[in-house]
């Protein structure tokens, strides 16, 4: 099939940026996940014609039964687009060879060693390339290190003599996806880095249809190095107001009211707030990708790396402060204790529970003895986990004062707002709250404590 499609003629680029201006052009989109579901839904709205691609046949089948499985798409818009032929979910890399753009939203965790692992990307490209066609543009959104859609994807894509900036096009645009918040996508600012000027153009085309305003870059690396930078930023900026709350918890100051007090002055000054440990696909990953990269150049990077171990830590400091607390006001130990967990999503308000530090919560206090149960509105079952298989499965318990009440301790780990915390702490007998979520309902009572 690759040589079939070498032999036809490449479109102008007049004639492929025309198709993203008329909306005739069809779009692929690997990966439906957490990026790439809110992506197609943008693009149905331009309207262009999208084919979803997922390694998942329950993901696809879902939405071809008018199902989504992330709370905040809406499933009738993916219903009506795949009843009128707008949307066409599948398995198969052969579906790719209708588009005029493939999008790519994959996976980039890290590996039992916290290297970077590519897997995903690279197996998803080897699954694109015999389908690849002259014209194609091929766009990276995954969080990665600078050099991967150059020197991973582009060498596997010209396997079969296709030439990118010749015969397809390559482009690099870092997700800017925040679920939970009410930033639409149309409204955040889009990177883009192109292998050559026509890929840039094409890509500016593309998500100008959809975007308020793309923010060209020189490269690819360089906009691959964007997507890190943000990232590291609020890691390291985290790391920091981690470290300043267990001084100041020592002194006996409330972080929180000096983050709110400091946060009035209106200029040179940003708040981060302290937590439990990173969660999310992006802040706990992002800076080994870049640590990584770094020791090929023989550069070490010894301000993210302290940054990345003071945030690590955190989860033992709230597991050692529950333990201390438990014991000072009940005088008993974690061993056979009953432990509440509020919440398994990475961050409040949301279904997804990737790199969740509740999980790394629930594993320290178990190994210590401590039984846990988890309490979360979004998520009902917690799903399998490469890195915490023995979790997966574990229920949502219901949250009613009755039941609090026969716990130990409720610790909470994830702030949602659907919880009533006044109705938990006054249930409750010991309440550790790693978010704040007491105070900020206006129930702070002696038996919370923040850790």
């Amino acid at each position: 099939m690759t040589t079939m499609l070498q032999s036809s003629s490449a479109p102008s680029l007049g004639t492929l940026l025309k198709r993203y201006k008329e909306r005739s052009a069809v779009i692929a989109v690997i990966g439906l996940g957490y990026v790439g579901l809110p992506l197609v839904k943008a693009l149905l709205g331009v309207p262009f014609k999208v084919i979803g691609l997922d390694a998942d046949p329950e993901k696809v089948a879902a939405l071809k039964q008018g199902r989504t499985y992330i709370r905040h798409m809406p499933a009738e818009l993916f219903t009506a687009a795949f009843a009128n032929g707008q949307f066409c979910p599948t398995i198969e890399f052969g579906a790719l060879a209708e588009a005029d753009a493939i999008l790519m939203c994959l996976p980039t965790p890290l590996t039992a060693h916290r290297e970077p692992d590519l897997s995903f990307v690279e197996v998803s490209t080897r699954g694109l390339a015999p389908f690849l066609k002259r014209g194609q543009l091929v766009v990276l959104e995954s969080t990665t290190y600078p050099g991967t859609t150059g020197q991973v994807m582009k060498p596997i894509l010209e396997e079969g003599g296709l030439r990118s900036g010749r015969d397809f096009f390559m482009a690099y645009s870092p997700e800017r996806e925040d679920p939970g918040t009410s930033y639409a996508m149309a409204a955040i600012p889009k990177v883009l880095g192109g292998d050559g000027p026509e890929a840039l153009r094409l890509a500016e085309a593309l998500y100008g249809t959809f975007v308020s305003k793309t923010v060209p870059v020189s490269s690819l690396e360089t906009a691959e190095a964007v997507k890190l930078t943000e990232n590291i930023f609020r890691a390291v900026n985290i790391a920091l107001v981690n470290e300043l709350k267990l001084v100041y918890d020592a002194m006996g100051i409330d972080v929180g009211e000096v983050i709110d007090a400091a946060k009035t002055k209106p200029f040179g000054y940003m708040p981060f707030y302290p937590g439990p440990g990173l969660g999310g696909h992006c802040i706990p990953i992002d800076p080994f990708y870049l640590m990584w990269k770094a020791r090929e150049y023989e550069f070490p990077t010894q301000f993210i790396e302290l940054a990345g171990q003071v945030n690590t830590q955190m989860p033992r400091h709230v597991v050692a402060r529950l333990a201390t607390e438990l014991d000072r006001r009940t005088g008993r130990g974690l061993n056979g204790a009953k432990v509440l967990v509020i919440g398994v999503a990475y961050k409040k308000n949301v279904d997804d529970p990737r790199e969740s530090p509740s999980f790394k919560l629930i594993e320290l206090l178990e190994q210590r003895g401590a039984s846990c149960d988890v309490h979360d509105p979004y998520i009902p079952v917690i799903p399998p986990t490469r890195d915490h298989p023995a979790l997966a499965g574990r229920r949502s318990v219901p949250l009613d004062s009755a039941s609090v009440a026969e716990y130990d301790v409720v610790l909470i780990a994830t702030d949602h707002d659907a919880v009533d915390y006044k109705a938990l702490v006054s249930a409750a007998r010991l309440v550790v709250d790693t978010r704040n979520a007491c105070a900020r309902a206006g129930a702070a009572h002696s038996n919370v404590i923040k850790a």
